[in-house]
Formats: structure tokens, sequence, C-alpha cells
């Protein structure tokens, strides 16, 4: 059977989906963006923050499921604008440990949900 993970650290799912799904040990997260969870207002000052609102909303839903950074094995980094690549790898990088992150791939976008700049989904294992 699966699991709903739900915590209000992150933001509330804005559509018929969930925070993430825990099922035989793997956790599947959708993706997220940079609402800020406590006022619900976009974080899209630089690209460096929007990255880092969405690291520490997925960093609060894999607290919720029992986990963190460290059982990921897979990401999907959504971007807008290939440019801000360096920027987001910079962020999104301080929060593994580079001996043992996971797989990922990077792709650019036509648009985003609220015209974000980016989105990343993960995948953890117990």
């Amino acid at each position: 059977m699966k699991k709903i993970i739900f915590t209000d650290k992150a933001p509330a799912p804005i559509g018929p989906y969930n925070q993430a799904i825990l099922k035989g040990g793997t956790l599947y997260t959708s993706g997220q963006i940079a609402i800020n969870p406590a006022s619900g207002d976009l974080v899209l000052d630089t690209i460096e923050d929007e990255t880092k609102q969405v690291m520490e909303n997925m960093k609060a839903v894999l607290e919720a499921a029992g986990m963190t950074f460290e059982n990921v094995v897979k990401t999907t980094i959504f971007i807008m604008n290939m440019n801000d690549f360096g920027k987001i790898n910079t962020i999104y990088g301080a929060y593994f440990n580079e001996k043992t992150a996971p797989a990922r791939e990077t792709v650019q976008v036509a648009c985003l949900p609220k015209n974000v700049n980016v989105e990343i989904s993960m995948i953890a294992m117990l």
C-alpha cells in the first residue's frame, strides 16, 4: 500500500497530487518550486534564493518521510534558462555529499508552474 507524505513545512499541493508518495521503501516526490510555505509567496529575488527555497521545500518533504538528502538516488531539475545552470548547480550541490550524490538530469523547459525558473523532483530510498 502507498503512504501519502504531507508536511506543512513545504508548500501544499496546488492540484490533484501529493507532496510525495512512499511505496515499498521508495519515496517519489512531486516537483517543488520556490513557494515559501509560511507565507505562500514565491521566492524569486535571485536564482540562488529561488533554488535554495526549492531545496528547503524538498528537505522538508524528505524529513516528513523520515529521510535526508543522503537517501536521494535520483533527481530531475527543470530550468527555464540553461544559462542559470551554474548558479542552480552551486546551491543544489551544497545539499549533497559530492561522493554520494544522486543520479540527475537537468532539462531546460519552455514554461514552469507560476512562471518560476526552477523546479526539482526526487526519488529517495530507505
